[in-house]
C-alpha cells in the first residue's frame, strides 16, 4: 500500500509524476475544482462578512470520495495543485474535503514537472498559504457580486441571459472604444517625395525629402507637392553628411504569458485560447520515447521574466557549446519585473536543454513542437549576447532650402539573432525603413538627379484589437493576470458581444450596446483604473498588506449604491433604448417601435402585451436565384448562425441553402461552389458545396480575382496587425494590395 497520497489537478500529470515517485506514492487527481458557489444564486452573504456559500460542483462526488478513501489510510497527503492563487484556492478546499487530521496534509509546488523538481518540491513540503486563498476568494466574491447583480439589470433592460463580467467587460470597453476612434477617425492626406539619385562612381540610390527650410515638414496636398517638385527639379542635389555609429540591440527576456501569447498568435496564427491549451500539454508531460511522460516547458501562467540559476547555468552552457564564447555574454542576463507583476514563477521556459526541438520532434503533433521550439528559441536568445550593427545616414542638400536623407543599416554580428527573430510586435520597432547604401560615396559629392517620385499618403486611426494585441493592452494597464486572458476573450466572443473577422477583434451592435448601458450606468466600476486597482488589491491580500474584508467592504460600499440607483431607472434605460419608426402596426394601429430580443433588434407594437405583433427590422434581401423546392424568390437572411438562403415562400416551404461566395471550387474535377459555413464553434469559414463528396475548405474568405502572378482563378482576403487587409495567393503565397475589387460581387446559391 502507498505511504503518500499526492493530489495533482489533472489527470495528465498523474502518469508524468507516478512514475518519478514510485509505489510509495499514490497519485490522483481532483481533475479540476471540486467546489464553487452555487449557479442558481448569489451564493454570497453579504450581510454576514461576505461570507462564500461553496458546494460540491455536481459530479464531483465521486472523486472527492475516492481521495478521501486514499488518504485516510495514507500516512502523508500532498497536495500539487497549480502553483497559483486559483491551485492554492483549490488546495484548501481539497484539504477542507479530506476529513484527516491537519498535520497530515502538506501543500507542495513545482514550477516544471520534472523527476528533480517534484522530489524537491516533495523533501519541502509547506502549508496551504492562507493569504493567497484569500485573495482567490476576494477575486471569486467580488466577480460574483458584480456578475449576479449588474447582469440582472441587462436582462430587463436587453434581453435574459446576458452577463456583465467585472474585467470582461473592460475588455469590451477597450473594444468598443477602439471603434468609435476607428469611425470618428478623420484621415488627413500628405505626400512625401523620394529622389532617386547617381554619384559619379556610385550605382543609382534613393533618398527621401527629409526637411524644407530646415523643418521637417510634411507636404499637405497635391499642388504643394507639385510645385515643391517643380523647384526641386531646378536644384543641385550634394552630399553634405556621412553619419555612421554602431549600436547594439538586445534580446527580450524568456516569455511570460502575455509575451507568449502575442508571439504565438503573431507568428503562428494560434488563438489565445489554443495557445494555453497547447502549453498546457507541454507543460503536464508528453511521451518522449524511452524516457516516458515528460515535461517540457515550465509553468505557463506567470507574469515574471526570472530565470532560476541553475537554468541560468544549464542555458550559458549550451551556447557556449552550441555556438561558441563569442555569443555568451560575460555574465547572465538580469530582465527588469515589470511593475505590478506578482513575480511568483519564473519565465515560461523548457525544462531542460538536453531536448532540443529538433530531437524530440517525432515525437510532438505539429502544434506542440511549433510552439514548444518557439518557447525553446526565445529562452536561448534571451541569454546570448547583443546583435552589433553599424547604422549609416547620408545627408543630402538640394539647393539652401532641401534635405534629402538616405538611412540604412548593417549587421555586424548577429548575436541572438543565429536563432531568434523578433518581429516588431515583439520589439516595439515600426516597419523597417532601410534604404540601400550607396558605395564610393564622399562628402561634397555632386549627384546627379534622375527622377523624383511622389506619392500620397493617409494618416490612419489605430487599429482593431487582435486577441495578441488585446492582451499586451490588458497586461500593459494591469488587468486581469496570467491566468484569466484567454477566458476573458472567450466570454465576449462567446456571449457575442464581439465577432472576430480575420483575426480582427469588432464589437457587435450588441456588444456596442452593453458597453453603453455599463459604461453610463457604472463608471465607477468599469473602468481602466478601478480594475487596475482592483488587481493590486488583490495582490496585496497575497502577500499580507490587506484583510479580505477591508478589501470587498470598500468595493461593495460605493457598488451598492450605484446598484440601488441603477435598480431604480431601469425602465428608463429599457426605453432609452427603443427606437421610434414611421411605421404603425397592421393590428391595433399604434406605432412600431425597435426593440431589443435575443437574436437581435426586431419591430414591435409600442401596445405590447396587448397586441403581441412582431416584424423583422429589415425586409429580408431578394436575389436572383429561385428556390429549387417550389420555385419561389429566395430571400437573405439573418439567423443565429450567420446568414443563409431562404425561401420566400416559409412557413410553407423550409428550403435553406449557404450563401455562396461567388467563386468556383479550386479542386480539380470539382463543379462546386465555396460557400460560407459555421464551424461547430460558431466560427465561419468556406467550404465546398459539393461536401463531403469535396472536401475543401479555408478560413480565409475567398474572392473572386485572378492571381497577376501565377494565374490562380481565386484569391484570399486576409489581414494581419504589420500588413493590414490584403490579399493572398494559396497558390503561389504572394500578397496584393486588398483594395483589388471583386470580378462577380453577386451573391449566388452553393
Amino acid at each position: 500500500m502507498a505511504k503518500s497520497l499526492v493530489i495533482v489537478e489533472s489527470n495528465a500529470k498523474i502518469k508524468t509524476i507516478g512514475k518519478f515517485l514510485g509505489k510509495d506514492y499514490q497519485v490522483l487527481s481532483s481533475v479540476g475544482h471540486v467546489k464553487d458557489l452555487p449557479k442558481q444564486r448569489l451564493g454570497v452573504d453579504v450581510d454576514d462578512n461576505f461570507k462564500p456559500e461553496y458546494i460540491t460542483i455536481r459530479g464531483k462526488g465521486k472523486v472527492l470520495s475516492q481521495l478521501r478513501k486514499s488518504a485516510i489510510t495514507a500516512e502523508t497527503v500532498f497536495i500539487a495543485t497549480d502553483p497559483d492563487r486559483e491551485g492554492e484556492a483549490i488546495a484548501s478546499h481539497l484539504a477542507e474535503e479530506m476529513k484527516v487530521k491537519k498535520d497530515k496534509i502538506f501543500r507542495v509546488m513545482f514550477n516544471e514537472i520534472t523527476e528533480k523538481a517534484v522530489k524537491n518540491a516533495l523533501a519541502n513540503p509547506t502549508k496551504i498559504n492562507e493569504n493567497k486563498v484569500a485573495a482567490q476568494k476576494a477575486r471569486r466574491v467580488v466577480d460574483r457580486l458584480v456578475g449576479y447583480q449588474v447582469s440582472p439589470i441587462l436582462w430587463r433592460t436587453i434581453y435574459r441571459g446576458l452577463s456583465a463580467g467585472r474585467v470582461q467587460s473592460i475588455a469590451l470597453r477597450l473594444i468598443s472604444e477602439r471603434e468609435e476612434e476607428i469611425e470618428n477617425f478623420s484621415p488627413q492626406e500628405y505626400w512625401s517625395v523620394t529622389a532617386e539619385l547617381q554619384g559619379e562612381k556610385t550605382q543609382p540610390f534613393l533618398s527621401k525629402l527629409h526637411k524644407i527650410d530646415n523643418k521637417t515638414t510634411e507636404l499637405a496636398d497635391e499642388k504643394t507637392t507639385n510645385q515643391t517638385l517643380t523647384d526641386l527639379g531646378k536644384q543641385s542635389f550634394k552630399v553634405l553628411e556621412i553619419k555612421k555609429r554602431k549600436v547594439t540591440r538586445n534580446p527580450g527576456p524568456a516569455f511570460t504569458t502575455s509575451t507568449l501569447q502575442q508571439a504565438a498568435a503573431g507568428r503562428l496564427g494560434y488563438t489565445s485560447k489554443k495557445i494555453m491549451m497547447i502549453a498546457q500539454q507541454l507543460y503536464e508531460g508528453v511521451e518522449i520515447g524511452d524516457e516516458g511522460s515528460v515535461g517540457l516547458i515550465s509553468y505557463m501562467r506567470t507574469d515574471s521574466t526570472r530565470i532560476s540559476d541553475e537554468a541560468l547555468l544549464a542555458v550559458r552552457e549550451y551556447i557556449m557549446v552550441s555556438y561558441g564564447k563569442d555569443y555568451l555574454p560575460a555574465s547572465p542576463r538580469k530582465f527588469k519585473v515589470k511593475s505590478g507583476a506578482q513575480d511568483a514563477h519564473e519565465a515560461v521556459r523548457p525544462t531542460s536543454l538536453k531536448r532540443e526541438p529538433r530531437q524530440i520532434k517525432r515525437y510532438l503533433t505539429s502544434e506542440q513542437f511549433k510552439l514548444y521550439e518557439l518557447i525553446w528559441n526565445r529562452f536561448v536568445a534571451s541569454q546570448m549576447e547583443s546583435v552589433k550593427i553599424e547604422q549609416t545616414t547620408i545627408n543630402i542638400s538640394a539647393g539652401d532650402m532641401y534635405l534629402f536623407r538616405t538611412s540604412g543599416s548593417s549587421i555586424l554580428f548577429r548575436g541572438f539573432l543565429q536563432i531568434y527573430e523578433e518581429n516588431k510586435e515583439e520589439n516595439g520597432n515600426g516597419k523597417d525603413d532601410d534604404m540601400r547604401i550607396p558605395r564610393n560615396l564622399n562628402v561634397g559629392d555632386i549627384l546627379n538627379l534622375l527622377n523624383l517620385t511622389p506619392q500620397q499618403h493617409f494618416t490612419k486611426p489605430a487599429p482593431r484589437f487582435s486577441e495578441s494585441s488585446l492582451i499586451k493592452e490588458l497586461d500593459a494597464l494591469g488587468i486581469g493576470r496570467p491566468s484569466t486572458y484567454t477566458v476573458i476573450i472567450s466570454t465576449i466572443l462567446a456571449r457575442k458581444y464581439v465577432e472576430k473577422l480575420q483575426r480582427q477583434l469588432i464589437p457587435t451592435e450588441l456588444g456596442r450596446t452593453v458597453n453603453q448601458i455599463l459604461v453610463q450606468n457604472f463608471s465607477n466600476i468599469f473602468n481602466v483604473e478601478f480594475t487596475a486597482l482592483m488587481e493590486k488589491e488583490l495582490d496585496e491580500i497575497e502577500s499580507g498588506k490587506k484583510e479580505f474584508l477591508e478589501v470587498t467592504t470598500n468595493f461593495y460600499t460605493p457598488f451598492k449604491k450605484d446598484l440601488d440607483e441603477v435598480s431604480q431607472k431601469q425602465h428608463e434605460i429599457k426605453n432609452s433604448l427603443q427606437q421610434e419608426t414611421k411605421e404603425t402596426c397592421p393590428k391595433c394601429g399604434k406605432d412600431l417601435i425597435i426593440r431589443w430580443g435575443r437574436n437581435g433588434k426586431f419591430m414591435a407594437c409600442s401596445g405590447y402585451p396587448e397586441c403581441k405583433h412582431t416584424k423583422p427590422l429589415e425586409e429580408p434581401e431578394e436575389v436572383e436565384d429561385k428556390c429549387d423546392k417550389c420555385g419561389k424568390q429566395m430571400v437573405i437572411k439573418h439567423g443565429r448562425f450567420g446568414r443563409f438562403m431562404a425561401c420566400s415562400g416559409y412557413p410553407e416551404c423550409k428550403n435553406t441553402q449557404p450563401i455562396s461566395v461567388g467563386v468556383h471550387c479550386p479542386t480539380d474535377g470539382c463543379s462546386g461552389n465555396l460557400v460560407e459555413k459555421r464551424s461547430r464553434r460558431g466560427k465561419t469559414f468556406y467550404g465546398c458545396s459539393k461536401y463531403p463528396n469535396c472536401k475543401f475548405a479555408s478560413w480565409n474568405k475567398p474572392v473572386n480575382i485572378p492571381c497577376s502572378t501565377c494565374q490562380s482563378p481565386y484569391l484570399e482576403r486576409r489581414s494581419n496587425q504589420s500588413k493590414g487587409d490584403f490579399l493572398y495567393c494559396p497558390a503561389c503565397k504572394s500578397d496584393l494590395p486588398a483594395e483589388e475589387k471583386e470580378t462577380d460581387d453577386a451573391v449566388a446559391v452553393g
